[in-house]
């Protein structure tokens, strides 16, 4: 059963520490494992990775790359209902993304000094997309939409094969409605490998996101640098804030719908309730007994868990902002009253009437947010992410003659004189 904390300004950040523990955790026996595999797909391409695919997933298809003729079969096996699900939430996805987009730009001064930043979308992204037990086309939407509307030229998509080798419908359709440009059917570390170093069949990538299990984690943390990367994604959070005009049967159902994703997964509720606090705690009991992921969410719940009882609102806001969150929910009397107050959470979901699911596959902002406390400084995914920036400058003459002593008096002083003798040279300076 779920923990209750009575706040007393030691056993609530005891339990934080106890988080972080849980987040950092890395399992050094993954390491090698992962590091072997990315050495055998740079070294020997597309047969590392249908060996692997063969003896992670059952069976590997005849072809890694799925055509498009294939694509559309496979997209006929979906439900009709499903598709336009899958439309209607694009649309959402896509209506919030346009409206990061940024402008490249250039401004000029009255001596001639041009200035401007290049902004454009990275040349190739490639997304992984988990196809097993961990299913997610909602996933597919979150990553491939802000790309395309970043202007990715390629956008390329790694997902395991089923067991009887063939894709997953569902997420292929997905794929198709994003604007994923080529779909290979490959999974773990090894399409994670295969994107990084490029294959005889898989075009080599700039940056790499999406989810994955602990060996597609690590293999994108030991790739980062040969690409770049979304981030470190760990276990999933929810962290709901509540004062006594909350529904109990709401936070206990919002708090297991993120317990459910994993047996790692943290789900905590801070109010200024007691009473709230009690009452939650019996609608988590009785509510679970009609989920499918019971035993997940009880050992999620008894393990990562907690109602922490702060002495006010005040109290529970400090501690939502030490916490820093993946998920945040505001489930208050007044809930647009905190918005300026909660600087730490990947998304925050205002009002009794905003459940988490909401954001995780419809509303429009994206579900690929920081955890394990690093909305500190992380954002959520977003159209910045598919982006590159270049600088320009243009100078005059007259301009850099203006500048030479300034620019000489900082290389002299730093100790580097070719630095200063790139000035002096063209004015004859001495």
């Amino acid at each position: 059963m779920i923990t209750t904390v009575i706040a007393d300004g030691k056993k609530e950040y005891e339990f934080i520490e106890y988080l972080k523990k849980r987040a950092q955790s890395s399992d050094k026996n993954v390491i090698p494992v992962v590091s072997e595999i990315l050495d055998n797909v740079r070294e020997n391409g597309d047969r590392a990775v249908k060996e692997y695919t063969v003896k992670f997933d059952g069976k590997a298809p005849e072809r890694a790359e799925i055509s498009a003729d294939e694509i559309e079969g496979i997209i006929a096996q979906c439900d009709a209902q499903y598709i336009q699900t899958v439309q209607r939430a694009a649309a959402n996805i896509a209506d919030f993304h346009q409206r990061q987009v940024q402008q490249s730009w250039l401004t000029t001064k009255a001596n001639g000094v041009m200035m401007g930043q290049r902004v454009r979308g990275l040349k190739r992204v490639g997304i992984y997309v988990p196809g097993g037990t961990a299913a997610y086309p909602s996933s597919v939407l979150m990553n491939a939409i802000p790309a395309k509307i970043a202007g990715v030229e390629e956008i390329v998509m790694c997902t395991p094969p089923q067991k009887d080798g063939t894709p997953n419908p569902n997420i292929i359709a997905a794929a198709k409605l994003a604007g994923v440009d080529r779909i290979f059917l490959m999974g773990g570390a090894q399409a994670v490998a295969a994107m990084a170093y490029g294959t005889e069949t898989v075009p080599k990538v700039d940056k790499i996101v999406g989810p994955g299990n602990i060996f597609v984690a690590t293999a994108k943390k030991l790739l980062y640098g040969t690409v770049d990367i979304d981030m470190i994604a760990g276990p999933s959070e929810i962290l709901i804030v509540a004062d006594k005009t909350a529904d109990p049967k709401f936070l206990a159902a919002d708090l297991m719908s993120q317990a459910e994703h994993d047996k790692l997964a943290s789900a905590i509720l801070l109010t200024d309730s007691a009473a709230l606090a009690e009452q939650t705690k019996a609608e988590i009991a009785r509510q679970v007994q009609t989920l499918a992921r019971k035993d997940i969410i009880e050992a999620s719940l008894d393990n990562f868990g907690a109602i922490i009882v702060c002495s006010d609102i005040s109290q529970v806001i400090d501690f939502a902002n030490e916490l820093a969150p993946e998920h945040l929910e505001v489930c208050c009397a007044n809930p647009m009253e905190y918005i300026g107050k909660l600087d730490n959470a990947g998304s925050v979901f205002l009002g009794n009437y905003s459940p988490e699911p909401l954001g995780d596959y419809f509303a429009g902002p994206n579900h690929v947010l920081p955890t394990s406390g690093t909305a500190r400084f992380f954002s959520p995914l977003s159209v910045d992410s598919f982006i590159k920036k270049s600088s320009f400058i243009y100078y005059t003459e007259d301009a850099l003659r203006s500048d030479a002593a300034d620019v000489i008096s900082f290389a002299d002083n730093e100790g580097l004189t070719a630095h200063a003798n790139s000035i002096k040279v063209r004015f004859d300076l001495d």
